[in-house]
């Protein structure tokens, strides 16, 4: 088959949950003996054509200069060179801003579009930008050949809203299994005894939820919170103001060593998930993947991964009590779990393999249609 993957910024992964994905998928394919193409922004940090056979794809991208709105741009400039290529298969990463243009695309190849999380349900937006998001949504839906789900919760939701079946493909996280104490050091943290929330700072993922339930907690306990994410920004700013009488909350800001990351989680006495909005979240599986004992905010998304495996909470005082009641050693079998799920149901190899196992499918049926015509 002749691949394509558009809707990201590009590969080597330099940016997040798409593009790792897409890094992953595309070389499986390659090596199962694919023709396949990825599209990358002019300015991604790999500048040559080729990726472990991967064909790179270099696009004008003027987001840095022009903002959000450089990224339908850039989404333009990839569909038009698309139309010129006769794939097969166009995978579409998200719709944000690339499902305008669906009128656009290639009408010879076959469009599947992952559909993301729920997009328009992002508080961070403002009502005018959640309801373009909303119909940017309905367009992507409506105009692809066939969608994909990365939660359970999605799939219904894609159902109900638009009465559109999509397949369910989960997103993946490679299992941990060489946990490195010696890296503690360098965040003055020891073994069980303290706790970690990382996430971007956006109020749908709950962090001011997570740390009031800490402040409620402090005249009880002050164990440590390593708040891991970017907090250089407005909301960070206020989170900062806010808890910055509780030297014991540590904004630590972005840490995107894997490994380090990978350690901290494995020896967190707690890890707070404030997820609430999207799909399968990446950050969640690799804390299931590093044998964290993980609270999660109460929602279908995070069950639908996490299903019994964890304690949830809906409010700051739920966090309080998780705080004063959870114990590592008495959930175990929590822990073991997920772990397991990560290597039997969220495992890169499988999600590759089912990736293909659906364009083969959409290709046949397409061949066969063509046939009966």
């Amino acid at each position: 088959m002749k691949i394509a993957i558009l809707g990201t910024r590009g590969v080597p992964n330099y940016y997040g949950g798409f593009e790792q994905f897409a890094e992953f998928f595309s070389v499986y394919l390659v090596q199962q003996g694919h023709d396949v193409s990825v599209y990358n922004s002019h300015n991604h940090p790999y500048q040559e054509i080729d990726f472990h056979g991967v064909k790179i794809i270099h696009q004008n991208d003027p987001e840095h200069k022009m903002g959000t709105f450089g990224q339908f741009i850039y989404d333009y400039n990839c569909i038009m060179d698309s139309r010129k290529r006769n794939f097969d298969i166009i995978l579409q990463l998200g719709y944000t801003s690339n499902s305008i243009w669906y009128f656009l695309l290639p009408k010879n190849s076959i469009i599947i579009t992952n559909m993301d999380g729920l997009e328009w349900k992002r508080s961070k937006y403002s009502a005018k930008v959640r309801q373009f998001l909303k119909f940017a949504e309905r367009l992507a839906a409506m105009s692809s050949d066939h969608l994909v789900s990365d939660s359970l919760g999605i799939q219904t939701f894609l159902q109900k809203q638009y009465k559109k079946e999509s397949t369910y493909i989960a997103y993946g996280a490679h299992a941990f299994y060489n946990p490195n104490v010696e890296m503690l050091k360098d965040y003055n943290v020891e073994v069980g005894n303290y706790n970690m929330v990382m996430a971007r700072f956006e109020p749908e993922n709950n962090m001011d939820m997570v740390l009031e339930g800490v402040a409620l907690n402090s005249e009880q306990d002050q164990t440590p919170i390593l708040v891991i994410g970017n907090h250089d920004t407005k909301y960070g700013e206020y989170l900062k103001s806010k808890f910055k009488q509780y030297p014991f909350i540590r904004f630590v800001g972005g840490i995107y060593n894997l490994e380090h990351l990978n350690n901290l989680r494995n020896y967190s006495k707690l890890y707070f998930h404030g997820h609430s909005v999207g799909g399968t979240n990446p950050s969640l599986l690799e804390a299931m993947a590093s044998n964290a004992l993980i609270a999660a905010h109460n929602n279908d998304f995070n069950r639908g991964v996490l299903k019994d495996n964890a304690f949830y909470f809906k409010d700051a005082k739920e966090v309080q009590t998780l705080l004063n009641t959870a114990k590592r050693s008495e959930k175990l079998n929590w822990i073991k779990n997920n772990f397991e799920a990560i290597e039997n149901d969220f495992n890169w190899d499988k999600i590759n393999g089912q990736y293909l196992e659906l364009f083969e499918k959409c290709l046949s049926e397409s061949k066969k249609r063509n046939a009966s015509k």
